[in-house]
């Protein structure tokens, strides 16, 4: 597996859902987002205090093999 520094995984935040940089913004937020057809400016747009890094490691994490 990779190491993704800017993935976060606590079971006493966001129900222990994985979300980026204690920002409380989930994986499955971001993901959701592309899925929808939004793109990286989009999604950045909307969270101003994503960085595009942070895109890019959210769709590596879930396309990491448990």
């Amino acid at each position: 597996m990779q190491n993704l520094t800017r993935i976060t995984r606590n079971p006493e935040v966001m129900g222990g859902k994985p979300y980026i940089r204690g920002m409380r913004v989930t994986v499955g937020t971001i993901v959701g987002l592309m899925a929808s057809g939004q793109s990286n400016s989009d999604i950045l747009k909307a969270y101003p205090y994503l960085e595009e890094a942070d895109i890019y490691e959210a769709l590596a994490y879930v396309a990491s093999p448990l």
